[in-house]
């Protein structure tokens, strides 16, 4: 009898204690860099890859995007190098297809073989090339925001200047100017000036500019967007200029799908509660067993 009210006392702080662990911060070193992650619920595995200058709390958890998931999931959640709490080299050569390998590394370091991949922005980017670069770790992915661009896309390529933006002073001025909805008025330059004091105050901007530089790897081959043999999502709010990038990827990219969120733009469409809705929606068609 001892035994069993010995159990009954302890039992909730073994739970407890696995709560909190799962909420903790968490590392692990990706070739070197260190990479900061956090695991929240159980179940299938979702990985969550988060955009530029951004980090996996404001992307993911701020959103609520987490704790949607996380009630049947097992979401994994990082920041970038060059993001957050991970750590940010000054090299070029140190992002591009490393930003890639580093989700791959994640989930080797974890013990995962396959996992639904949802990526933002940059994040998308890096998601696009999993799907042709290691379609064996994927259950499906899901583009929210963007897409890679591809190889043979006549897109002009802003990347370096706006990473000698950022390495100037002049910080996300022509970016935040990019991501305007078409129609909508420029951010007036108070409003830019409060956009670079947050930018230069909460960032490393050689690594960033660095980050910037490294894209340039991430564009994607029609004939591989062609052969892709898994599911994906695009996620894109109506008023996101990227929406053009996510149309000439939907037209190469075998068992892709996209829904338009209307009215949503690139910063607002993650705290859509259709971003979340819909994508548990797909990963819940889609799950693997």
């Amino acid at each position: 009898m001892a035994a069993k009210r010995c159990f009954i006392l302890f039992s909730p702080v073994v739970l407890l204690t696995a709560l909190i662990a799962q909420a903790e911060d968490q590392f692990f070193d990706s070739a070197g860099v260190k990479i900061h992650y956090v695991i929240e619920g159980s179940g299938e595995p979702v990985l969550l890859i988060h955009g530029f200058t951004i980090d996996l709390e404001r992307q993911w958890r701020a959103p609520g995007v987490i704790a949607a998931l996380a009630k049947d999931r097992k979401v994994i959640a990082y920041d970038n190098r060059g993001h957050g709490k991970s750590d940010k080299p000054h090299d070029p050569k140190q992002y591009g297809l490393e930003m890639v390998e580093d989700a791959v590394r994640l989930l080797d370091h974890l013990q995962i073989k396959r996992a639904n991949v949802v990526g933002y922005s940059m994040g998308a980017t890096i998601t696009n090339n999993l799907l042709t670069i290691h379609p064996e770790r994927l259950i499906s992915a899901t583009l929210g925001g963007a897409a890679a661009k591809l190889e043979e896309s006549d897109e002009p390529n802003l990347d370096e200047q706006f990473a000698e933006d950022i390495e100037s002073g002049r910080g996300m001025t022509r970016l935040a100017q990019f991501l305007t909805p078409p129609g909508r008025p420029l951010p007036t330059e108070e409003q830019l000036k409060a956009i670079n004091a947050g930018f230069y105050g909460r960032n490393d901007a050689k690594a960033l500019a660095a980050v910037i530089r490294g894209m340039r790897d991430l564009n994607v081959a029609e004939a591989k967007a062609k052969a892709n043999q898994l599911p994906v999502l695009a996620l894109i709010g109506s008023l996101d200029p990227l929406t053009g990038r996510v149309e000439k990827m939907g037209a190469k990219l075998t068992g892709m799908s996209t829904i338009i969120i209307e009215g949503a733009d690139h910063m607002t469409t993650p705290g859509r509660p259709e971003f979340a809705k819909e994508l548990i929606g797909f990963l819940d068609k889609h799950r693997s067993n």
